[in-house]
């Protein structure tokens, strides 16, 4: 079956996040990172047999749902799970505070690849820890480790746990099986807990393959927790839904006593639901027509860019749908382009600091998960509204 992704679908008045932050119906929001596609045919039909039944309580989460989720990185990425490693919970960010919260003490030190994710920053704080940095270094338009600094850093006997992103937002890069090898080994050499942030998987770019972090080596595994979500891959955050894979008994139950300790050990029953159709054969066939269509959005948006703005490169996607523009030859802060872009282009963008104040600075991150026709117009908009920077 052929999926059309290029249907509009109107969010305004859903009270959507992403559409309803700003009550200007002319604003082209390409700012958080929830798609405009509708989720995979399967997971609604399975979601309307659900709501037909009329009674929503409490729920057990049934073992399907942990095959279907052991077989879909078994089938897709070569890992193999087992149903003990397993805890679910509501979302990868309560996932991350709690395993912080489970591995750590106040005051010790929590290492992060800037830019990154700016929740990272908020879980590392909430748990009274202290963020420690590895800046990724710009080679050409693609972000690589700085290798050197990581491996003093994580020497600090005061840093316990290393935060990786993989794939990492908002850099975009898919992490070889060799860098996430070398990382690995120097975390264990240093004693440094790995917890890896794996919620873009599903999202690669031609040529490049994701790794599961866990499943490179025994010792990886055991010294490593998780975070996987079927949310963003099929646009379903809102329904909260995640699990954290840890096969260390120890931490595991540390992990899981966090767990209850924050409050997050319930789970929506829709949310168990739909990752069972989301993890299934069709769910598949839907998730790699859209992966596709993603593909070809960067392709386009990199291609008029180029073109229009070559002193504003954008660095080489290879995962994630969220795009990082250099805008530094504006001569203007990234907070200044954004709030340029959203007055005067109306256009709705992530200015970089929020990923990091210095590794960030001189960036913007573009949502590129919409209809073909809103990237063009979006990034047409983005092009004049630079321009007049």
């Amino acid at each position: 079956m052929t999926y059309d992704f290029n249907k509009i679908i109107d969010r305004r008045g859903s009270n959507c996040v992403k559409w309803d932050e700003f009550s200007d119906p002319d604003i082209i929001p390409m700012w958080v990172a929830d798609m405009d596609f509708e989720t995979a045919p399967c997971v609604l039909e399975a979601l309307k047999k659900r709501m037909q039944h009329g009674c929503f309580g409490y729920t057990l989460v049934p073992e399907s749902y942990y095959e279907a989720t052991i077989q879909w990185f078994v089938r897709r990425h070569g890992w193999t799970t087992n149903r003990k490693s397993f805890i679910y919970t509501s979302g990868v960010v309560p996932a991350i505070s709690a395993i912080i919260k489970a591995v750590t003490s106040e005051e010790d030190k929590v290492l992060v690849q800037t830019p990154v994710y700016n929740c990272f920053f908020s879980s590392i704080r909430n748990n009274g820890c202290i963020l420690a940095e590895n800046p990724l270094k710009m080679v050409s338009q693609r972000y690589e480790v700085d290798w050197e600094d990581f491996e003093q850093k994580c020497a600090d006997p005061n840093v316990k746990v290393f935060l990786l992103c993989n794939p990492h937002n908002p850099a975009g890069r898919v992490w070889t099986r060799e860098e996430l090898t070398r990382m690995g080994e120097i975390c264990l050499r240093h004693g440094v807990f790995v917890i890896s942030d794996e919620i873009h998987c599903e999202f690669t770019m031609p040529g490049h393959t994701y790794t599961p972090f866990a499943s490179i080596s025994e010792e990886f595994a055991q010294n490593s927790a998780v975070c996987i979500s079927p949310s963003k891959a099929f646009n379903i955050a809102g329904l909260q839904i995640a699990n954290i894979i840890v096969k260390d008994d120890t931490i595991r139950a540390k992990v899981d006593k966090a767990i209850n300790i924050n409050e997050v050990c319930d789970v929506n029953p829709f949310g168990v639901i739909a990752l069972q159709a989301a993890y299934s054969a069709e769910g598949e066939v839907w998730f790699d027509q859209l992966n596709a269509y993603i593909a070809s959005n960067y392709q386009l948006a990199r291609q008029m860019l180029s073109e229009a703005l070559p002193h504003c490169p954008v660095t080489t996607l290879e995962g994630t749908y969220l795009m990082w523009m250099d805008i530094r030859a504006t001569g203007k802060t990234s907070q200044q382009v954004a709030d340029h872009l959203l007055k005067h282009a109306k256009v709705y963008v992530n200015p970089g600091t929020m990923y990091g104040q210095t590794a960030g600075e001189g960036y913007i991150r573009i949502n590129l998960a919409t209809q073909r026709s809103r990237v063009e117009e979006g990034i047409k908009r983005i092009i004049s509204g630079v321009s007049s920077c």
